[in-house]
């Protein structure tokens, strides 16, 4: 049996609709702005009544409405077409029994309402979001990072759209998943490894800002920029750009043939992250101390030479290679004692190294605090926002009380009395 279909008419359009006429009536270019406002109707679901205005009309814009309608539009500065008299053009001529807006879609395509479409494009973001939920629940220490909504926010500027933040999203986890590096490896390498491309974390990549930023959540590695931090941060998590640009100052640390001679010389000694991961040395120290400032380590070495305990220097924020070093010594049984400055920096400093290695107070308590700052020490206001010091409860609520800072260096005849 076939079907009958008015001349004219789209079959493929239901019966209702003549494709032929709906273009000879709305298709004009100079309809443009009323198809647009029409559509843009049918996106936000409003009704299809009332008037629509042009500001500015062409004569073109005008003569056509009035072509459109049968009537002159009226005059003035505003071109205002009444959306029911239009419906009422096209149900009337037969181009479109249901009226404007099966006509407008006929031309210009289907209509997805916008909210429809922000209801899928939230669900194709909380999908790609997914492997953050799975790492939260994995790794509990990077569950706060993970439901940030700064790091969402991060993954949005990063990926632009749901359907490339869902790849991104998933590499990152697979990268945060693995780290730290134990031991430490190449970066390139560990990339290859684990996302199949050596350069899926060279420096620019949407990945890698994203890595680095749960880096930083995972090592309390401070925020920064550059080449040298991006260095830094990569190595916290125990990958490594290059071997030789991260640093721990030593003095007498024993166990390999340099740190052996350069102890028997009572000089401190400069190792390298190739140093540790290579040849490390001998974990045989019952007791190492640690300390924040170069200074004092350079006078432990005048003081004391060779006959000086063994003594390790951080020189600011921990260093991969400071962290390494730590770290082995810690395996091997060692004790380690460290001391830093009694201000805010050198809190966070000491908060963020305790996340890595477990040490014990050397002289670096509340009560350590309270004995120098005393009133007629002269000593530098304290500055900088306040933080908690995770081994001592009661030392942050001292500096805050006393309002002073005390540096290593004022601390070094005490620190120096304990290396004799």
């Amino acid at each position: 049996m076939s079907t009958f279909t008015p001349e004219g008419m789209d079959p493929g359009s239901g019966a209702g609709l003549d494709v032929d006429r709906v273009r000879r009536l709305l298709g004009d270019p100079t309809l443009a702005w009323l198809v647009a406002r029409v559509r843009r109707r049918i996106e936000r679901e409003q009704p299809l009544t009332g008037p629509v205005s042009l500001a500015s009309p062409t004569e073109e814009q005008r003569t056509a409405v009035e072509r459109l309608l049968g009537r002159a539009p009226g005059g003035g500065r505003t071109l205002a077409v009444r959306l029911d008299a239009v419906d009422e053009v096209l149900r009337r001529s037969g181009a479109s029994r249901d009226g404007l807006a099966p006509a407008v879609e006929a031309l210009t395509g289907t209509v997805t309402p916008v909210r429809l479409t922000r209801e899928e494009e939230s669900r194709a973001w909380r999908e790609a979001f997914g492997p953050l939920r799975v790492l939260a629940r994995e790794r509990p220490r990077l569950a706060e990072w993970a439901a940030e909504p700064r790091t969402k926010g991060l993954v949005r500027r990063l990926a632009r759209a749901p359907q490339a933040a869902g790849p991104l999203v998933a590499d990152a986890v697979k990268v945060l998943q693995r780290l730290p590096a134990e031991p430490a490896a190449s970066l390139p390498a560990f990339a290859a490894r684990v996302l199949g491309s050596a350069h899926a974390l060279d420096d620019g990549a949407p990945l890698a800002t994203l890595a680095l930023s749960g880096i930083r959540a995972l090592t309390g590695h401070p925020d920064g920029s550059g080449a040298a931090w991006r260095r830094e941060a990569w190595a916290s998590a125990g990958l490594l750009r290059d071997e030789l640009s991260s640093t721990v100052v030593a003095l007498n640390l024993r166990g390999n043939p340099a740190l052996d001679w350069m102890a028997e010389a009572g000089e401190p000694y400069v190792l390298t992250l190739r140093h540790l991961t290579r040849r490390p040395p001998v974990a045989e120290h019952p007791v190492v101390r640690v300390c924040e400032n170069p200074a004092v380590l350079a006078a432990a070495a005048d003081a004391h030479g060779a006959g000086c305990p063994p003594l390790i220097c951080l020189q600011g924020q921990p260093s991969a290679a400071a962290l390494t070093l730590l770290r082995h010594l810690h395996a091997g049984g060692t004790r380690l004692l460290y001391h830093g400055d009694f201000d805010w920096g050198g809190l966070r400093i000491a908060n963020a190294l305790l996340r890595h290695v477990p040490w014990h107070p050397w002289r670096y308590g509340a009560e350590d605090y309270r004995a120098l700052a005393v009133s007629d020490a002269q000593l530098p206001l304290l500055t900088g926002a306040p933080t908690e010091a995770f081994w001592d409860p009661a030392l942050g609520p001292a500096l805050a009380e006393r309002g002073v800072r005390v540096e290593e260096e004022v601390t070094l005849p005490s620190l120096l009395s304990d290396l004799t």
